[in-house]
């Protein structure tokens, strides 16, 4: 008589991806006033900055640092 295998059941494979990283910029206005953004979505620095003047328009001056 022949027995059954038991054949594992794929795991769940969970894909890990590396966190994305985040920038934190400085905004000083044209006025100015100050501000501070935290940028979640950008893929690097130049797109976070890109991300920050398109959102808040002309500014004096932009510092973005890697937050940790």
């Amino acid at each position: 008589m022949r027995t059954q295998q038991n054949r594992a059941k794929p795991r769940d494979i969970q894909l890990s991806r590396a966190p994305r990283p985040e920038y934190v910029a400085a905004i000083r206005y044209l006025d100015g006033r100050c501000d501070l953004f935290h940028i979640r979505n950008a893929d690097n620095l130049a797109d976070a900055r890109q991300l920050v003047i398109s959102e808040v328009g002309d500014v004096q001056s932009v510092m973005i640092a890697l937050r940790h």
